[in-house]
């Protein structure tokens, strides 16, 4: 077994929480979450929700203006499984980075 580091997803936020940002793809046999960064470059309050395999894993996040909030974690997504995410605005920017495991 091959672990690889992975940029899962990197770019903007859409105001649909339940957008695509990642899928556990062939040939990985899973991957893990090990750090989720969202940034709002707004000058007002934004949230964010982020869902592992449809379960909230952060839930309507207040970022403050001009704000960063990153958490370090060790979620496991087994093959197939889905991040999936939104914001409410599109100034809210997700960097998610994990490993896949081969």
């Amino acid at each position: 077994m091959a672990n690889v580091p992975k940029k899962m997803f990197r770019g903007a936020a859409t105001t649909t929480t339940s957008t695509l940002l990642y899928t556990v793809t062939a040939p990985a046999t899973s991957a893990v979450l090990t750090n989720l960064t969202i940034v709002n470059t707004s000058a007002t309050t934004q949230t964010a929700t982020v869902f592992i395999e449809d379960v909230d894993i952060v839930s309507g996040l207040s970022l403050g203006a001009n704000s960063t909030t990153s958490i370090d974690m060790r979620q496991v997504i087994p093959v197939s499984g889905t991040i999936k995410g939104g914001a409410s605005a599109v100034s809210v920017d997700f960097h998610i980075s994990g490993m896949e495991i081969q």
